[in-house]
């Protein structure tokens, strides 16, 4: 089984000043070295499916990414996400220098 990552687009592989959009190296870096490593990775967004599709093109990212979704707005399931025991959040700026097993280890 392999393990499903899903990846933000704002404030984790971009920043965005005025209409500029600048790469954040170290995770796009990161990125790459997870599906190299074997993970299932999705790109999502609130900004949309379509967004996060251009995204990945202008960062070269396309053909890390399983699909393109949007961030869900309404969640049907019968837990909690806070009680998803197997799901855990971390941010960007602490997944330098990770690697795909240091997840499992937390």
């Amino acid at each position: 089984m392999s393990t499903i990552i899903y990846v933000d687009v704002d404030d984790t592989l971009i920043r965005t000043v005025g209409t500029r959009r600048i790469p954040i190296p170290e995770v796009i870096a990161h990125v790459r070295q997870l599906k190299a490593d074997g993970a299932e990775l999705y790109l999502w967004s609130a900004g949309g499916a379509q967004y996060c599709e251009e995204i990945a093109d202008e960062l070269g990212l396309r053909d890390c990414f399983q699909a393109f979704l949007p961030k869900p707005r309404i969640i049907i399931d019968d837990q909690e996400v806070r009680d998803w025991v197997f799901c855990t959040t971390f941010h960007p700026s602490t997944c330098a220098n990770r690697t795909l097993e240091d997840y499992f280890r937390m």
